[in-house]
């Protein structure tokens, strides 16, 4: 049911939102009989609320944390569990991708995982040149490299305007998690 073109899509900026609007697309994506394959390479053992909702929108939407969890972007090298991670997450991409199964696919916080040297830009860009052309993609994360912005058919910046964070409160459930 994906239009003839597929597009990639950039959420980035260091303000709240990007995954955010990565799922809001998802579920109306769902309401329209749309498969969606969300990967996230940096989630991992923590619970979230959005498994609990992909659950009950099974089998249109699916999510798969594949990361290991907190990153230390510091770490260089980087920690190879997390390149190993990273690595698999990307492996699943490629997979979904030439599957035809999903029409949308979100690659989750992959912005990070390029930024801590987890991944390679080079090869992110050379896959999402050959995706299917009906298949959407819609990446986020922080400091997107220029490259995938330079690609990228839409691109919106989240601008961190003002958050609670910065008062000394912690994450709300149902809103950052």
């Amino acid at each position: 049911m994906a239009e003839k073109k597929g597009f990639i899509i950039v959420n980035t900026g260091d303000g709240k939102g990007k995954t955010t609007a990565a799922l809001g697309t998802a579920l109306r994506a769902c309401g329209h009989g749309m498969r969606v394959l969300v990967l996230q390479f940096i989630k991992g053992t923590w619970h979230y609320g959005e498994l609990d909702a992909a659950k009950r929108l099974a089998p249109e939407l699916e999510i798969v944390p594949m990361g290991e969890g907190f990153v230390d972007p510091a770490r260089k090298p980087p920690d190879p569990r997390d390149v190993a991670a990273a690595e698999k997450c990307f492996a699943r991409f490629e997979q979904a991708a030439a599957s035809g199964k999903y029409d949308i696919i979100i690659l989750d916080e992959i912005g990070y995982a390029l930024n801590y040297g987890l991944l390679q830009v080079e090869k992110v860009v050379t896959l999402l040149k050959r995706k299917p052309e009906a298949l959407h993609v819609i990446l986020t994360g922080r400091d997107m490299p220029k490259e995938l912005v330079e690609i990228a058919d839409t691109v919106t910046e989240m601008k961190e305007i003002k958050h609670v964070f910065r008062k000394g409160v912690k994450g709300i459930k149902g809103i950052e998690f």
